[in-house]
């Protein structure tokens, strides 16, 4: 999108995936993936002999036989239920991301050769889920057509018209044809403004010691639950998420008339950009000196000139067509990275590099 191309999303969804997992099928790829006969026979015994039945107005089915399926709530369900699907993309031309049972298709559709790829993955697709007597939902199939030049094309799955949608829910996250996350955030701010509102009718007591864990515990997850990946791209955005914060030090008794700042020092908190912010350079000195060294070498541009006072480990920030791109976590943490005194971005571990960094930001609440 940056460099201006036209994308299309196709989100696909199997219709009952974890329930209609043909057993042979998946006990015939343990095998080829080299499981030995007692584990493969393990697994088979652990599926076998599951009954259940169907209770409707007080009146009960006899019990019959589970005949396919891998149990859901289980350690062993989705790791099964991930070797089962594991070859779905092994002769799609696009991109093909896949969560256990949630799977988007992704292209390019400004050239023609990009436009033919996605039905004729889409077909494969189909192929695949016939062969593993499967179907996909397509009520809940749904295309996302991003970029300005998008001309947004029809695409079929089998033979149904699959539908467009200005937004859709990938994986939690609202994401939307502008890519701007307004929508995330208003949904964010308003999930948690009701269970604060809960809290608020149901909980008589009025103390920081009952208060501060609620809301720290129910209200305040939902306001930070993937917040790298959604980041607030506009100001009165971040205010949105952060007006959730202020009402909840208000219900404090004793509180009620302070300034928001005033609030945080004494309650001990820290405004929600601040804990944006710690949370990316955390991440930040995790790829590029900590556990995930090796994927930072590809996701920073370093700063080869040789005019780079302060710390030695500065990165360049890139340049690019779309507000939106500067607010990708690879570009957004350059600049506060780059600020950050040399002791604190050398330092040995991530516990050091945690104190220092509470000093470096000591002085925004």
């Amino acid at each position: 999108m940056d460099r201006g191309r036209a994308i299309d999303v196709i989100y696909l969804e199997l219709h009952k995936a974890f329930d209609t997992v043909s057993r042979d099928i998946l006990l015939s790829k343990l095998e080829r993936h080299q499981f030995d006969r007692w584990t493969t026979r393990w697994i088979k015994n652990w599926l076998d002999g599951c009954t259940q039945r169907v209770v409707l107005n007080g009146s009960m089915s006899s019990w019959r036989p589970v005949t396919s399926g891998v149990p859901q709530g289980s350690v062993l369900g989705p790791v099964l239920f991930n070797i089962f699907v594991g070859d779905m993309d092994s002769v799609i031309e696009c991109v093909l991301s896949k969560f256990a049972d949630d799977t988007k298709l992704c292209g390019s559709v400004d050239t023609l050769e990009g436009r033919n790829a996605i039905p004729r993955d889409l077909d494969t697709l189909v192929r695949w889920a016939d062969a593993k007597l499967m179907k996909f939902n397509h009520a809940k199939c749904k295309v996302l057509h991003l970029g300005g030049s998008n001309a947004r094309h029809s695409y079929r799955l089998g033979r149904e018209e699959t539908q467009s949608s200005p937004a859709q829910n990938d994986l939690g996250v609202w994401v939307d044809e502008k890519m701007n996350m307004r929508r995330q955030c208003a949904l964010a701010a308003q999930k948690a403004n009701h269970i604060l509102g809960c809290i608020k009718r149901s909980v008589t007591s009025r103390s920081k010691e009952v208060i501060l864990p609620l809301y720290s515990a129910l209200v305040r997850p939902h306001l930070e639950d993937c917040v790298q990946f959604w980041c607030p791209q506009h100001k009165n955005a971040m205010e949105l998420l952060e007006q959730v914060q202020r009402r909840a030090t208000r219900l404090i008794r004793g509180l009620e008339h302070l300034p928001y700042e005033e609030r945080m020092r004494k309650l001990g908190l820290f405004s929600l950009e601040k804990r944006k912010l710690c949370g990316d350079l955390i991440a930040a000195f995790q790829y590029l000196k900590g556990a995930y060294r090796d994927a930072g070498e590809g996701l920073f541009i370093r700063d080869c000139s040789e005019r780079t006072r302060g710390n030695r480990f500065k990165r360049k920030q890139g340049k690019f067509r779309l507000d939106m791109r500067k607010k990708f976590f690879p570009v957004r943490v350059v600049r506060p990275w780059n600020g950050l005194p040399r002791e604190v971005v050398s330092a040995p571990s991530l516990v050091v590099f945690k104190a220092g960094l509470d000093i470096a930001l000591g002085g925004m609440v």
